[in-house]
C-alpha cells in the first residue's frame, strides 16, 4: 500500500502512520519528495481499508498498489529517482555516458581507454575485472588486479568506475574499487546476490536478463530495494528473440515503458543490444531519443584485437562520432549530453 502525507505533515504525524503500518505487519519504506512524504507499506497484508489511513492526521491519500513490484513502481516516487554519484547525476536532465572495454586486459590498454573515454566526454568508465563467459575456456578477467588498474586510470582522469559483480562473495571487493556495481544479464535473477546488494548503500546497475520481461526486471530491482538500497539504475541490453542477424534484439520500446512504470533511471546498452559495432551508433541515438538517461557502450583502442567482444566494441573515432551524435539527439529532446 501507499500512503501519501500532506504537504507540511509533521514528523509526529508521519511516525504515527509508520507505527500503525508496522503494527499491521507491513515493512515500511519512506520516500521524501519536494512536497510530500510517501510511505510504502510492503507485506502480505490484504485485509485493510485505505480509508482507515486517510482519516489520520497529516495523511493526504492512501492507495493499494496492485502491481507485484511496490518500491520500484512510479507510484512510490512520482517525481523520479536521480542517482547521485560524486557529482554525477543519473536520471537528471543530462544523458550520462559509461564507456570502456568489455574486460580489463592490462595497464597499457586500460590507460589508453581512460584517455579515450575522458576525451570523448564520458563521466564513467566501465570495464570487467570478472567476466561471466559462455565458454569456460574464454578469458575470465584479471580479478582484483584489473580493478586496481581501472581504479587508478579512472582517478587520474576524474572518472567514476562501474564494474560487474558476479557473486555475493565479491561484493566487498567490488565495493572497495567501484563507484557503481553492475549486475549482468545472467545474474538478473540471482536472488541471493540481489538481496545482498540490498544491504549495500552504493548504486547498482541492473541489466535486463536475456529473456526477461519488463515486469521481471522491475521485480529484480524490487529485491534490491526491499533491502533498503534504492540507488538502482536499470539497463536495457537487448533480449533474445528469433532474429539472428544481431547478437540480441535491443528493445528500445522498453525504455519509455519502464520510465512510465517505474521511477528508476534507465540506460541503454547498444553494444550488447546489437553485438555489432556498425549498429551501436544508430541504436545509441535511438535510445536517447526514446528517453534513456544514459548509455553503456564498449570502446577499445584496438577492438579487432580485444580479448572479448571485439565485434561490438567501438573504435576511438567511432566513440567520438557517437558522442557528437548523441549530444545532438539529446538537445532535440530537451536534454544535454
Amino acid at each position: 500500500m501507499l500512503v501519501v502525507m500532506q504537504q507540511g505533515a509533521t514528523e509526529e504525524q508521519i511516525q504515527a502512520v509508520i507505527d500503525r503500518l508496522v503494527g499491521m505487519g507491513f515493512t515500511v519504506h519512506r520516500s521524501t519528495g519536494v512536497l510530500h512524504t510517501v510511505l510504502g507499506g510492503v507485506g502480505p497484508v490484504d485485509d485493510f481499508d485505505p480509508a482507515d489511513f486517510e482519516v489520520m492526521d497529516g495523511v493526504k491519500e492512501c492507495h493499494r498498489i496492485v502491481s507485484p513490484y511496490k518500491l520500484a513502481s512510479r507510484y512510490f516516487k512520482p517525481q523520479g529517482t536521480v542517482v547521485k554519484v560524486q557529482g554525477v547525476e543519473i536520471g537528471g536532465p543530462k544523458v550520462i555516458t559509461m564507456a570502456g572495454p568489455c574486460s580489463v586486459e592490462g595497464r597499457d590498454q586500460i590507460e589508453a581507454v581512460a584517455d579515450i573515454v575522458a576525451a570523448g566526454g564520458a563521466q564513467i568508465m566501465r570495464g570487467g575485472a570478472f567476466k561471466p563467459r559462455s565458454s569456460p575456456y574464454s578469458f575470465q578477467g584479471m580479478g582484483e588486479a584489473g580493478l586496481k588498474l581501472m581504479r587508478a586510470a579512472a582517478d587520474r582522469r576524474g572518472l567514476l568506475v562501474v564494474s560487474e559483480v558476479m557473486d555475493h562473495t565479491q561484493i566487498p571487493l567490488l565495493d572497495a574499487y567501484a563507484d557503481i556495481l553492475q549486475v549482468g544479464a545472467r545474474n538478473m535473477q540471482n536472488f541471493n546476490l540481489l538481496r545482498e546488494l540490498g544491504k549495500l548503500r552504493k548504486p547498482v546497475l541492473l541489466k535486463r536478463g536475456i529473456s526477461a520481461t519488463i515486469e521481471e526486471l522491475l521485480l529484480a530491482a524490487e529485491y534490491i530495494m526491499s533491502g533498503g538500497n534504492y540507488e538502482i539504475i536499470l539497463c536495457e541490453r537487448g533480449i533474445r528473440t528469433f532474429e539472428t542477424y544481431t547478437r540480441n534484439t535491443m528493445d528500445i520500446s522498453a525504455i519509455p515503458v519502464v520510465k512510465r512504470l517505474s521511477h528508476l533511471p534507465m540506460v541503454g546498452d547498444p553494444s550488447h543490444g546489437t553485438g555489432r559495432r556498425d549498429q551501436v551508433l544508430p541504436m545509441a541515438r535511438a535510445a536517447v531519443a526514446a528517453g534513456a538517461d544514459g548509455l553503456l557502450v564498449e570502446v577499445h583502442p584496438d577492438p579487432d584485437h580485444a580479448v572479448s567482444d571485439g565485434a561490438q566494441t567501438l573504435t576511438p573515432q567511432q566513440f567520438s562520432d557517437m558522442m557528437q551524435q548523441v549530444r545532438a539527439v539529446a538537445a532535440a529532446v530537451g536534454r544535454s549530453a
